[in-house]
């Protein structure tokens, strides 16, 4: 089953309604994980050692971290960027299915936006 980490400044609705929808999806928030202050490249490694992918409103820096992280020989679980505007049932719904429907190597080293498009 594909595993999520909430970057800190992701809609805390994201990750209380999946866990709604879901109760047994494993989604763990920002604040639970403490990363608040964490730098992007510390927040990539923590999911990557948790074995996570990430899930984050952050467009403006993280595609840029997340190519460093893989030049300098990183793997990651996966990002899934979301954007603040789009609609929380939208984000839940398309969480929801990729934690059901899909198996952690099919994100590997991936980033995409949710939903998925």
């Amino acid at each position: 089953m594909v595993r999520f980490l909430a970057d800190a400044s992701l809609h805390h609705a994201i990750v209380s309604g999946c866990a709604r929808r879901e109760p047994s999806i494993d989604f763990l928030s920002g604040h639970t994980a403490k990363l608040h202050g964490l730098t992007d490249p510390a927040v990539l490694a923590l999911a990557a050692a948790q074995g996570r992918v990430l899930v984050s409103h952050d467009f403006r820096t993280m595609p840029t971290h997340f190519a460093t992280f893989l030049a300098a020989g990183h793997s990651t679980p996966g990002v899934f960027l979301v954007r603040q505007r789009t609609p929380l049932a939208d984000v839940i719904e398309e969480l929801v299915l990729v934690w059901t429907a899909s198996e952690p190597w099919e994100w590997v080293d991936r980033i995409v936006e949710i939903p998925l498009r």
